[in-house]
């Protein structure tokens, strides 16, 4: 059992889209609301890709960069509530949180993505240049 659970944790540590997928095609199933079903695999999927992009960080660069992904996520939190306040004049924290949370998915699978394709093309280059 430990065995099939960690072969489970590895996949969708390395690949998170496709936890997004599962859960959205389960929740889809489920629910038959499309928008729920979106929600709920981005709220389930977050953690999992910021997990995701420490450790592509940390295969590429052999170094740990979770102060600066920390540090990038409350910088990000105070422009976007800043931003926030400024449209609204008036800060509902349950939907200023949900638009945060929306918005660090949609960068850190942005981050994702680039470190995935430089990773595969600097291991590349190396690879031809050290042949």
């Amino acid at each position: 059992m430990k065995i099939i659970f960690s072969i489970v944790a590895a996949t969708f540590i390395t690949l998170p889209i496709l936890l997004y997928l599962v859960i959205f095609i389960g929740m889809k199933y489920w629910t038959k609301n499309g928008k729920r079903a979106m929600n709920t695999a981005i709220n389930f999927t977050t953690p999992i890709l910021i997990f995701s992009v420490h450790i592509l960080f940390m295969t590429i660069w052999s170094y740990s960069f979770i102060g600066y992904i920390i540090m990038f996520m409350l910088l990000i939190a105070v422009i976007f509530t800043y931003i926030y306040w400024r449209m609204r004049e008036e800060i509902i924290y349950h939907k200023l949180f949900l638009g945060y949370w929306r918005l660090i998915f949609l960068l850190f699978m942005l981050i994702y993505l680039v470190l995935v394709i430089y990773g595969v093309l600097s291991r590349a280059i190396e690879a031809v240049i050290s042949r």
